[in-house]
């Protein structure tokens, strides 16, 4: 059975009712971003009051796991009550038969999905950079898809080819192909369309001729593919020091938990943060801010000049 047949049977089972909005980092290429992009999703919607389930897909790095260790270790280490979610890790099977693995893939994805769905708000799921069935399940089962994309046309190439001369878009490639399958079975099972996110990340911090280029390009590549582009994460040390200790640039910063003062880099990063989550137009909801207003008290109290619960302020 293929894909969109056990998705359909997934989401029509008795008494099925899909409550948790999926978000999916997806992108076939390496080294974009997606787990960093993933880790402060989760927690900027964990500040804001929402329940948070996480899934990694990617059983051979698994990254976002670390990174939930890494958080969840410090946090008692240093008493410092962190936000955390529930974490699931989905491993590739590796029977005798394509369809045996497919098979077993799906019923992990399954029950992953369906211990976290009734009782959470969200969803987030970080993927492989490799073309996997578990990569393409977690694509047609996506609310909300974001694709980082580092600020080069060597990780452009991954959607489209550019014209060299024009920098118009001559072709779709390889991995914009399987996000279309992907969203057709999606509008297949339940009528409901993906909204697809290309985020632009490691933006450089000049204005430069090749950076207007790819914009454009970018912007051309939308048109055609039917996605919405975001400026993501400047390219900062401070993305990658936060990932020992499990935190974001969305937690309160100072020498207790990130070991040094902090900068006007994580300030800026901070904001980097703010605006994405403002660009991803996700369903907040009003319960969950509630949650957030009673028991944010101890980020409140940050000495930052901001904090988490002013990210989704009305």
């Amino acid at each position: 059975m293929g894909i969109e047949g056990r998705v359909t049977e997934f989401s029509a089972a008795p008494g099925k009712a899909k409550t948790a909005h999926i978000i999916v980092l997806a992108n076939e290429k390496g080294g974009s971003g997606k787990t960093t992009t993933a880790m402060h999703l989760i927690v900027a919607l964990l500040q804001a009051g929402q329940k948070v389930a996480a899934i990694d897909v990617d059983s051979r790095q698994l990254s976002l796991s670390r990174y939930i260790e890494n958080r969840h270790a410090w946090s008692k280490k240093s008493k410092l009550n962190l936000p955390l979610p529930e974490l699931h890790s989905i491993a590739r099977a590796n029977g005798r038969s394509i369809d045996e693995n497919e098979a077993e893939e799906f019923a992990r994805f399954a029950a992953a999905i369906s211990a976290v769905e009734q009782q959470s708000d969200f969803v987030v799921v970080d993927t492989p950079a490799t073309d996997s069935y578990l990569m393409r399940l977690a694509h047609a089962m996506a609310d909300t898809l974001i694709t980082p994309l580092n600020d080069s046309f060597v990780d452009m190439d991954v959607l489209g080819r550019i014209d060299a001369e024009s920098y118009e878009v001559t072709a779709t490639s390889h991995y914009a192909e399987v996000v279309r399958e992907a969203r057709r079975q999606r509008r297949m099972v339940d009528q409901d369309a993906t909204d697809w996110i290309v985020m632009r990340n490691r933006v450089g911090q000049l204005d430069t001729k090749n950076g207007r280029n790819f914009a454009e390009g970018l912007h051309d590549l939308s048109k055609r593919l039917n996605f919405r582009h975001a400026v993501g994460f400047g390219e900062r040390v401070v993305y990658r020091e936060l990932f020992p200790r499990g935190l974001t640039a969305l937690d309160t910063l100072d020498e207790k938990t990130l070991g040094a003062k902090p900068n006007m880099s994580h300030l800026t990063a901070r904001y980097e943060v703010r605006a994405l989550i403002d660009t991803l137009l996700l369903p907040i909801n009003e319960r969950g801010r509630r949650r957030a207003k009673a028991r944010a008290e101890w980020f409140r109290v940050s000495r930052e000049p901001l904090d988490g619960a002013d990210f989704f302020a009305d």
